[in-house]
């Protein structure tokens, strides 16, 4: 069999994780068939995702009349389906997590996003998810606030491996960074190893051309300028990485068996029809990092994507349209802050609803 584009991506050094979990992916042998076919390594997963799959289909039925016997909680009730989910997809994929000694093969579940302004609240939550899936390939998701980045700190010292998320900002990534850093510190000199320690810092990609494109539209700023601040954002932020996990600090604890935390980038589908649908692959391709696609951005890829090492092409340019943003009256800064709150926002109103999906399923299923 040829190779496919996605295989090609991988040989780069670019592992591809699809952004969906479900039970019917699961049961189907649909994940097991795209880790073949599409290279996929990895898993990766939000209250949207878990949302939509609960609510379509009748694949948690049984589960569900089983907990609902025991458990009376919402958010209860949908921690026992979702871990089960996760721990199914960790099994999966093991085999690539010992094959890569733990570079992929990962697995992702969100602490409650209503608790990402509350350091203490998402630290117990994320120890307690860990202990619930109790599997060595799986990352708990922990948005990359203010308050989040002493949790984010905590859990490394821990010696738990963290999927970083919602990261929009240059400065929140240096932040998030140093979190991480700190974190090996402390646990290195807890007497701790690191080497089974690992974790992804998730950019989210396409947002930040919707939030900027809207505003340089207002401004009357030319259509040049429309589409490019994502892409360049990332590019930046994988310069950064080279910077921060390079020089004697990082050195040190390298040589206790400490891995990098790979740059993932998220939201990878292009919102924007007027653009390649590919867009945010294509220009992102490069060694130690995660490309995270929903099943239509893989197919698309897989149909017409182009493959060449583009992370590190165009730096200059990158940084001109920083500048050229500013001057057509942007402000990056508040880009980045409103990209923030609403992305918290949005995943809070999912689990939300989330939420309200397992009463209704229950609802369904004791009138049924």
């Amino acid at each position: 069999m040829a190779k496919s584009r996605l295989h090609e991506l991988s040989e780069l050094g670019q592992s591809v994780w699809i952004d969906f979990l479900s039970r019917q992916m699961l049961q189907s042998g649909k994940l097991a068939r795209m880790m073949d076919e599409d290279a996929v390594v990895g898993v990766t997963s939000n209250p949207t995702i878990f949302q939509k799959a609960i609510s379509e289909g009748d694949a948690y039925d049984e589960q569900l009349r089983e907990v609902l016997a025991e458990e009376d909680d919402a958010k209860e009730v949908f921690l026992r389906l979702a871990v089960q989910d996760v721990k199914n997809a960790c099994d999966l994929l093991r085999q690539v997590w010992d094959g890569g000694h733990g570079q992929d093969g990962w697995v992702s579940i969100e602490v409650d996003p209503n608790l990402a302004y509350d350091t203490d609240a998402t630290i117990a939550e994320a120890q307690r998810l860990h202990e619930l899936v109790d599997k060595q390939n799986c990352f708990v998701k922990i948005p990359a606030t203010k308050p989040g980045l002493p949790a984010i700190e905590e859990m490394i010292a821990r010696g738990r491996p963290i999927n970083v998320t919602l990261i929009f900002s240059l400065q929140r990534y240096v932040e998030v960074v140093e979190a991480y850093l700190r974190g090996l510190e402390r646990l290195v000199e807890s007497g701790g190893d690191p080497g089974p320690v690992a974790s992804v810092a998730s950019f989210f990609v396409s947002r930040v051309d919707t939030e900027a494109d809207r505003r340089l539209e207002e401004a009357g700023a030319a259509d040049e300028l429309k589409g490019k601040l994502a892409v360049a954002n990332a590019k930046l932020a994988y310069e950064r990485y080279k910077e921060l996990f390079s020089g004697s600090r990082w050195e040190a604890l390298e040589s206790k068996g400490a891995r990098a935390q790979r740059c993932l980038w998220a939201s990878t589908s292009t919102k924007n029809p007027a653009y390649r649908d590919v867009l945010y692959v294509e220009e992102l391709i490069g060694p130690e990092t995660v490309n995270t696609m929903p099943e239509e951005t893989i197919e698309a890829f897989q149909d017409h994507g182009q493959v060449a090492l583009t992370l590190e092409a165009d730096l200059d340019e990158a940084r001109q349209v920083f500048e050229r943003i500013a001057e057509a009256g942007v402000d990056y800064d508040d880009v980045v802050v409103t990209l923030e709150r609403e992305g918290v926002d949005k995943f809070a109103d999912s689990f939300r609803e989330l939420l309200d999906g397992v009463k209704a399923k229950r609802g369904e299923l004791v009138s049924a």
